[in-house]
C-alpha cells in the first residue's frame, strides 16, 4: 500500500472539515430545537444493536444495507444501524413501554453498505421524527406538516411534495392470492418503475392473473388533484378499503394545502419507497436544486409487533448532510486573538469573554499571528485594559 492509498477513503464515506462541520451542527441544533417545540423528545439509538431486533420486519432492502459483525463478547451477530425506525420502535415498545401517543426525534450518524441513491453518501447523519400511538389522519397531517415546517424553516423554498399509499398497490395484489416468487418481483417492477420489463411481466402472467393489469395502472394515476380524481373512478369499485385510502391521501392534501399553500401538491399511487416496512400513507419533499427527495417518509403500523405491539406509527427522516448543501452558509463566528503573552489582566480578559460565549484563540508560540490561527479580532493593550479589536 502506497503512503497516498493509506489516507484514501472508502467510496461514499466522508469527513467534515470546518467550517462545514461547524455548518451541520448549527443545522441539526435548529432542527432539534423546532423538533422539541412541537413535542418530540430526543432519544439516542445505539450504533449497533443484535440483528434479530435490528432487521426483524424491516424488510429486505435495509438488510441490504446493514454492516453485519460479530460481537466479540457474545459470538452473536450484530448490525450497525443503516435506519433508526426499527431502533425507536424497539425503545417505544421494550424501553419506554408507551400505551398513549408518544412523539420521538432523534439524529444520529448511520453507516450504509451501498448508497441508498446516486451520489448518495453511505454515512448520513439521519435526523428525524416519528409518532407513535395514532392510527387517525391527524398523526399523518402532523408529520407531514412538521416535515414541511422543518424545511421551511431552514429556508429551503420551491417545495413539491410527492403523496402517495403504498396500501392500494398491497390491496390489489393481496386479492390476486400471488405466489411469493410473483409477489416479489412484481414489486421490484412496480417500485423500479421499469415499465416495459412490468408490461412483459404482466403479459406472461395475465391469463392466471387478470387482476394484475390493476397494479401497472397505478402509474397513470400521478400528477394533480385530477389524477386522483380518475383514480375514484378506476378504483372504485373494488370496494371501500382503496376508497378509503384515497380518501385519506384527499384530507392529508387538503389539509396541506391550506397550512402551506407555496407547496406543490402531487400524488403518486406507484410510489413504493426503498424501505418495504411502510403501510400506508407515503411521502417526500423534493426541491428544483437537489436530484433526489430533501426528506421523506411514511407510515410503517407493524414495525412493532415483533417486539410485542404493533403500534401505529407516522414519521419522516433527513440527511443533514444534504440539508447542509442546501441551506445558506451560516455566519462563521468570529474569533478573537490573544497573544501568548502579554500585560497582567490578560488571562482574567479571556476568561470574561469566553464565560460570554465570545470565541478566543491563544496564541500558543509568541511567532504565532491573528491570521494564522483564522481570527478577525484581536486583544490590544490600551490604557492599562484589554479591548477587542478588529483586525
Amino acid at each position: 500500500m502506497t503512503q497516498v492509498e493509506r489516507w484514501l477513503l472508502p467510496d461514499g464515506i466522508e469527513e467534515i472539515l470546518p467550517p462545514e462541520a461547524a455548518n451541520i451542527e448549527f443545522l441539526r441544533r435548529q432542527v432539534l430545537d423546532l423538533l422539541g417545540t412541537w413535542g418530540y423528545n430526543l432519544v439516542i439509538p445505539p450504533m449497533a444493536e443484535y440483528l434479530e431486533s435490528l432487521l426483524t420486519g424491516v424488510g429486505h432492502d435495509v438488510d441490504l444495507l446493514t454492516f453485519k459483525i460479530t460481537d466479540q463478547l457474545s459470538g452473536r451477530m450484530m448490525g450497525l444501524s443503516a435506519d433508526n425506525t426499527q431502533q425507536v420502535a424497539r425503545m417505544d415498545v421494550h424501553s419506554m413501554h408507551q400505551e398513549n401517543s408518544a412523539r420521538y426525534c432523534y439524529s444520529s450518524p448511520v453507516l450504509h453498505t451501498r448508497p441508498a441513491s446516486i451520489h448518495a453518501s453511505r454515512s448520513p447523519i439521519q435526523v428525524g421524527a416519528e409518532l407513535y400511538g395514532i392510527k387517525s389522519v391527524a398523526a399523518d397531517i402532523e408529520i407531514v406538516s412538521l416535515m414541511l415546517e422543518m424545511l421551511q424553516n431552514l429556508g429551503i423554498e420551491d417545495l413539491t411534495l410527492d403523496l402517495g399509499h403504498v396500501a392500494i398497490y398491497h390491496n390489489l395484489t393481496l386479492s390476486m392470492d400471488l405466489p411469493e416468487a410473483i409477489d416479489r418481483q412484481l414489486y421490484q417492477l412496480v417500485r423500479d418503475r421499469s415499465m416495459p420489463d412490468l408490461e412483459q411481466f404482466i403479459a406472461l402472467h395475465a391469463s392466471d392473473y387478470p387482476d394484475m393489469q390493476l397494479v401497472a395502472d397505478l402509474n397513470q394515476y400521478c400528477g394533480s388533484r385530477a389524477a386522483l380524481r380518475k383514480a375514484y373512478t378506476a378504483y372504485g369499485h373494488l370496494g371501500q378499503t382503496i376508497t378509503g385510502h384515497l380518501d385519506r391521501l384527499n384530507k392529508i392534501a387538503d389539509a396541506i394545502e391550506t397550512r402551506y399553500p407555496n407547496v406543490t401538491l402531487n400524488f403518486d399511487l406507484a410510489e413504493l419507497k426503498d424501505y418495504n416496512y411502510h403501510t400506508g400513507l407515503v411521502f417526500s419533499a423534493f426541491t428544483p436544486r437537489f436530484g433526489h427527495a430533501v426528506a421523506k417518509g411514511g407510515r410503517y403500523d407493524a414495525t412493532g409487533t415483533v417486539f410485542g405491539s404493533s403500534r401505529p406509527a407516522t414519521g419522516f427522516s433527513s440527511d443533514l448532510k444534504v440539508l447542509a448543501k442546501l441551506v445558506e452558509k451560516t455566519a462563521e463566528t468570529p474569533a478573537i486573538f490573544a497573544p501568548f503573552k502579554g500585560e497582567p489582566g490578560l488571562h482574567e480578559t479571556v476568561t470574561q469573554l469566553r464565560q460570554e460565549q465570545r470565541r478566543v484563540v491563544q496564541a500558543m508560540m509568541a511567532n504565532e499571528t491573528p491570521e494564522q490561527l483564522h481570527c478577525n479580532q484581536m486583544l490590544v493593550h490600551q490604557d492599562g485594559h484589554w479591548v477587542v479589536k478588529d483586525i
